[in-house]
């Protein structure tokens, strides 16, 4: 962006000295605009008071005629009078911004308190969502308030305006939930960022709302369920009132168990709170009824698209996750010698795109489902999966109009839109359990959805640690044969895969790269089962019968960042694919030292299983190291002797020299890999370093690295 801004920021200039002060087409647009506003002022029909304008000074007109002038080729501006008194103009914008207005959002209801009171509302369940998850438990919840005897609605509280929170009190025995999920190192997730920052800067009262919240998150995180545990803490500060406790869900464990157990606490205590009655329904409460096209124009029918339909033959920018770029392969290489894993390199050519990123930031990717997958559930279901339908919302007045873009055909839904992977959470179980026709089938399943100690364990064998995706329960439960559409409301949405960038824009302006091992395993069930992305991606070879293969993408910014001052040491840990952000990171250090700018060291801890195997990027690593771009080069070779050696005993070995870079060189420590384990092994090693060369206790040494994270010199990023 920077290089874009000075580009615009000469244009005038090198105008100025081509051109007179005043052209021929300057005179004429005075001339018709002259002759315009005195045509207004002869045919007003009654006096009106003139407004006062200053008078221009020759450089501001100047810049506006070049304005004029130099939106001539974009923007063809068209005067229209349309009566006395009346005049306006009409603008004709150029393709890449139409595409930007096009996915401008409608002028639709921003206040959910208005919306409320219309549909005869008093409960709403705000989600803060990055993958899909806290806004799938805000319309479960929504769907509950109905079984007992309230009328609930789910809402993305980027489309409303949450200064209204206050208003909640004009509805009788109403109740704000919000379901927020916790991104990154404790951030908000991308839709909950402006609730968030009103909530930090709002200091009004919100007495007589009344509230309460369950927290998504994952406790190997080190902040773990930050924004579920803010927001609540933050709107009893606003004088709100807290019904029900906190929900923590652990994703690490099992977030779907922690949700029900919430659930079925929360319900009656809200009955108790507002003195009504379960309605004892357990009848499947549908929110979408199905539409089958028999003759519509195949135009119309999205094929995989995620907001605007044709978006992936006329492709316009600015690109974003409801407008992703179709990015050509023109790499896809293994990365490793040798063992029974596949780890890839993928380059993607994002030419022509204005796409613009940053060494650190995530690259969005959307997958598609096995075709072997999608078409077995067809057969299972006997189904014809061409044929083309669309789900419409119930509710008349919800923003959202359908599951997934629809008209689609349920080949395309089950291929582009929904999950069908991931084990269904159970509240699929128990709204398909009335489609068993075999009585024990039912039982099971409606057992497995329940929040009984038995339901639970049976759930947690049955579908978690045998890994049964939908398509493995139909295959063993042959009673029971859902309706389609019914599946395909149920299915959670198909999300964006994130990776981090393994290249420097710097370097590679037209390219990004992409650094994934391939995720494969056998169940206990005797099935193979892949990982979506990772094998849609190994898939993805440059040419695929004489056509270039491609990527939906868009970019995730991130705060994963090299150092404002290059001189800066960086101390770099990644093992596995964790290396991908610091080729990224080791790029950008080489093309500054290239610049003549003073770098600081730059140390990278990679760790692997076998040199010979799986030592990724060894020749670029060892060049760099060459040339003095990597000044320590550290691998730890983890199974290539008897003692198993990992990253965080190489820190250890080498203490003195990682205490000099962070207690008196002001060195940036990045760490990237896995969550569970070592992210968190490394941490305390650099405790234990902290503690020893530093001369504190482990508090202190826990205070010392926690102050770094706060100045942004210890920053992760994390996987689980």
């Amino acid at each position: 962006m920077a290089n874009v801004e000075a580009e615009q920021s000469t244009q005038p200039e090198a105008m100025e000295d081509e051109e007179p002060f005043f052209s021929n087409l300057d005179l004429f647009l005075f001339t018709l605009i002259a002759g315009l506003v005195i045509y207004w002022f002869m045919s007003r029909k009654k006096a009106e008071p003139i407004p006062e304008f200053k008078k221009l000074d020759q450089p501001l007109l100047h810049q506006l005629l070049l304005l004029l002038r130099l939106t001539v080729g974009g923007l063809a501006c068209g005067l229209v009078v349309t009566g006395p008194g009346a005049m306006g103009c009409v603008f004709s914008m150029p393709e890449e911004r139409r595409a930007a207005a096009e996915r401008a959002p409608s002028t639709r209801e921003t206040s959910f308190i208005e919306k409320m009171k219309k549909t005869g509302r008093n409960i709403v369940v705000f989600y803060g969502s990055q993958t899909g998850t806290a806004e799938e438990f805000a319309n479960r919840l929504s769907k509950d308030a109905q079984r007992y005897g309230m009328k609930g609605m789910a809402a993305d509280p980027e489309e409303y305006d949450m200064s209204e929170l206050s208003r909640l009190a004009e509805i009788e025995n109403s109740l704000a939930i919000f379901c927020m999920a916790t991104y990154g190192e404790g951030d908000p997730t991308d839709n909950a960022q402006d609730f968030y920052d009103w909530l930090q800067e709002h200091s009004g009262d919100l007495d007589g709302v009344n509230y309460t919240v369950f927290a998504l998150g994952n406790k190997t995180y080190e902040h773990y369920n930050a924004m579920g545990v803010y927001v609540d803490k933050r709107l009893e500060e606003l004088g709100a009132k807290r019904v029900f406790d906190l929900g923590m869900g652990d994703d690490d464990g099992n977030l779907e168990e922690d949700f029900v157990t919430w659930r079925e606490q929360f319900w009656p205590a809200m009955c108790e709170h507002f003195g009504v009655e379960a309605s004892g329904e357990d009848s499947s409460i549908r929110q979408y009824e199905l539409k089958e096209h028999m003759d519509i124009n195949m135009n119309k029918v999205y094929t995989g698209e995620m907001g605007r339909l044709n978006s992936f033959e006329m492709q316009k920018p600015p690109y974003d996750s409801k407008n992703p770029f179709l990015a050509p392969v023109t790499v896809n290489r293994k990365l490793n010698k040798g063992g029974d894993r596949h780890l890839m390199h993928l380059e993607l050519d994002i030419t022509g795109s204005k796409i613009r990123y940053e060494s650190g930031d995530h690259v969005a990717v959307y997958p598609t489902n096995d075709t072997t997958l999608v078409n077995k559930l067809g057969q299972v279901l006997g189904v014809d999966l061409d044929t083309v339908f669309s789900l419409n919302n119930l509710d008349e007045e919800s923003n959202k109009k359908h599951p997934f873009p629809c008209p689609t055909t349920y080949r395309t839904a089950l291929t582009h839109y929904l999950d069908i992977m991931h084990p269904p959470r159970t509240n699929v179980l128990y709204e398909l359990a009335q489609y068993a026709t075999d009585p024990k089938d039912q039982e099971m399943m409606r057992k497995m959805a329940s929040s009984s100690p038995e339901g639970k364990a049976l759930y947690q064998s049955f579908v978690l640690e045998d890994s049964r995706n939908i398509l493995a329960i139909l295959e063993d439960m042959p009673s029971l044969r859902p309706p389609i559409d019914h599946l395909c409301e149920l299915m959670p949405r198909l999300q964006a895969r994130y990776y981090s960038i393994a290249s420097s824009s710097k370097v590679h302006p037209n390219s990004i790269h992409i650094c994934a091992v391939l995720v494969e395993y056998t169940t206990k069930t005797g099935r193979l089962t892949k990982g979506v992305a990772t094998n849609w991606l190994k898939n993805k070879v440059v040419e695929d019968n004489g056509h270039k293969s491609r990527v939906p993408m868009y970019i995730r910014k991130s705060q994963f960042r090299l150092p404002f001052k290059a001189s800066n040491p960086v101390i770099m840990i990644g093992p596995g694919t964790g290396i991908a952000p610091f080729m990224g990171f080791i790029q950008e250090r080489g093309w500054l030292k290239e610049q003549g700018k003073e770098v600081g060291e730059t140390v990278l801890y990679f760790g692997c299983r076998h040199k010979n195997e799986d030592y990724l990027y060894q020749e670029e690593l060892e060049e760099a190291e060459k040339k003095a771009v990597i000044t320590t080069l550290n691998v730890a070779f983890s199974r290539d002797q008897e003692q198993k050696v990992y990253v965080q005993h190489l820190l250890k070995t080498n203490k003195e020299a990682l205490w000099r870079l962070i207690n008196t060189e002001n060195a940036h420590i990045y760490i990237c890999g896995d969550a569970r384990n070592m992210a968190r092994d490394v941490q305390t090693s650099f405790y234990e370093i902290v503690e020893e060369l530093g001369g504190m206790t482990r508090t202190q040494a826990t205070d010392y690295i926690k102050k770094l994270m706060t100045k942004g010199r210890y920053s992760q990023d994390v996987w689980s």
